[in-house]
């Protein structure tokens, strides 16, 4: 009876958990609104849909040689990488699936996308990185009486966002100083560093504006007029930052100020690569040709104690400070709050923008919503009718003893859909074969145990006995299944694309599922059985 005990309730937290798994919550997650990613809360659906399933763009990327031939090609596709899922930012999907395969191939999967022109221009543009150093001379402010009496003139300023409502009318300076003092205001209140504090500086350095992410839509329109344009200070332009922060629940967002004239550009990279230090931290170390390391050395030694941005497609990745000239090697340091992964990802960054790869559409498919639809509704049927066969069979053929099978078959079903939630797995129509693929294997173990059962009381033995004779015998041969089915499973999740993978995933999830429901729970049940039919004498199998 404390064994017995013990495997329900394990029973039952495992169906707890499962429950808990593919219940549908709300959480916070960075979302894009507006253009701009800010965190908010979200409807979390447990299964999310592929690519086959929702509809949207498949593009195949390959390296363009038409102009050249590249020399590493694998090499040159990973640094190519990073550059395509900034690129996919600008759609503000959700899921999106960008891959390289094999080492002369991007994929590039975008649920919901119906527009084949507008992916593949933004897959296609190239990188473009800048060292420009931050204006200290607050040539901004000095211009701002001009742009405040434009901003009037052409009525830029109308907006309807109710977080610039007390800014309207009061031109460009004053939604700038809005944004800043509130940003400061709010971090001077906090007693643990903000990002100013554990990034920039305490709180802000020169030619730095914080605007409030609810007011980016109008900076925007406001920068882009014509006049605008032409009243800026000479000689320098306005960035926004790729980052931004959220302070007293309300996110800000960042614009820089920046000498027009770049000290040096990407071209000049030859390599970055990630890295610890024992006293800075995280690091990322680059090194630049011989004659773009000269003329790096002698603008930093201008600019020593200055801040240098590192600006990608016009957009400031970071912004650290020249603690020193730096030569043909130099080092962006991160500083202990960050990882590793972070300087991985900006080492990959520099190397894109010090080598642009060219790419082309090898292949392009449009996929459409009514392909989707038909897709779910094709894989619910197939995997319904499977499952009313199986139940039907398995009744009729063994009775009692099938009862029980179809019940750790729900339990199949439930926790496989968990365990993909679980991990994340999103859902495609190879998966849904591979779903009811495994359920077939899930009552193959059943009718291995059944037939083992069967011979042990044609032997003439209890039915105690013969159940427990029948799951130890049938073992070796469920366990034998499962294990090369498990193996060809990962085969494919190693070595195929997207769809296989999906379908490599679920196999792999239903495996240990049938063990756990199908073995397991079945063998608990006819405990339970056996325990309030004490002495029985016959199995209705």
């Amino acid at each position: 009876m404390s064994n017995l005990k013990y495997r329900l309730a394990l029973i039952a937290a495992l169906c707890a958990a499962s429950a808990w798994a593919l219940y549908p919550r709300q959480v916070v997650e960075r979302v894009k609104r507006n253009g701009l990613f800010v965190y908010d809360t979200v409807q979390r659906v447990p299964l999310k849909r592929g690519l086959d399933l929702q509809g949207g763009m498949h593009l195949t990327l390959e390296v363009d040689e038409s102009k050249g031939t590249v020399a590493n090609k694998s090499d040159a596709l990973d640094r190519a990488l990073k550059v395509v899922r900034t690129r996919i930012d600008e759609f503000g999907v959700a899921e999106p699936v960008v891959q390289k395969v094999g080492n002369d191939r991007i994929i590039v999967e975008l649920p919901g996308i119906d527009d084949p022109q507008r992916a593949t221009d933004v897959v296609q543009k190239s990188a473009f990185l800048q060292f420009q150093i931050t204006d200290k001379t607050q040539a901004l402010d000095k211009v701002s009486p001009r742009l405040d009496q434009i901003v009037k003139e052409r009525g830029l300023a109308v907006v309807n966002s109710a977080a610039t409502d007390t800014a309207k009318g009061k031109g460009l300076t004053s939604l700038f100083s809005a944004a800043k003092d509130s940003t400061k205001s709010a971090t001077d209140s906090a007693s643990t560093k903000g990002p100013f504090q554990t990034k920039l500086a305490p709180f802000q350095f020169p030619g730095v504006y914080t605007v409030a992410a609810d007011d980016q839509p109008l900076f925007e329109r406001i920068l882009a007029d014509s006049a605008i344009q032409a009243a800026l200070p000479p000689g320098k332009v306005l960035r926004w930052g790729a980052d931004s922060v959220v302070v007293g629940a309300k996110p800000f967002r960042f614009i820089y100020v920046l000498d027009e004239r770049a000290i040096i550009t990407g071209e000049a990279i030859t390599d970055a690569q990630p890295n610890t230090d024992p006293l800075n931290g995280t690091i990322v170390s680059f090194k630049l040709t011989r004659d773009g390391g000269r003329r790096f050395k002698n603008e930093t030694g201008k600019h020593v104690q200055d801040y240098m941005a590192i600006v990608l497609d016009d957009r400031v990745m970071s912004a650290p400070v020249i603690q020193q000239a730096i030569g043909s090697q130099g080092q962006i340091t991160l500083g202990r709050g960050a990882d590793l992964k972070e300087a991985q990802d900006l080492a990959l960054v520099l190397r894109a923008g010090a080598l642009p790869v060219p790419l082309k559409v090898a292949d392009r498919v449009s996929i459409g919503a009514s392909l989707g639809a038909d897709s779910i509704q094709k894989g619910i049927n197939a995997g319904i009718v499977a499952i009313v066969l199986v139940i039907l069979i398995m009744l009729v053929y063994y009775r009692f003893s099938g009862l029980l099978a179809v019940a750790g078959l729900v339990l199949y079903v439930l926790y496989t859909l968990a365990a993909l939630a679980g991990f994340g797995a999103t859902l495609t129509l190879p998966g849904l074969a591979g779903f009811v693929l495994g359920i077939g294997i899930a009552v193959d173990a059943n009718v291995l145990i059944f037939e083992r059962i069967r011979e042990e009381l044609d032997h003439g033995k209890t039915v105690r006995t013969s159940i427990d004779e029948g799951f130890k015998h049938a073992m070796t041969a469920i366990i034998d299944s499962n294990v090369s089915t498990a193996l060809t499973a990962l085969v494919l999740y190693q070595y195929g694309t997207g769809p296989v993978k999906g379908f490599a995933v679920t196999l792999i999830a239903g495996l240990v599922a049938t063990m756990v429901a199908c073995v397991f729970s079945v063998r608990t049940f006819y405990l339970v059985w056996l325990n309030r039919n004490r002495g029985v004498e016959s199995l209705s199998i």
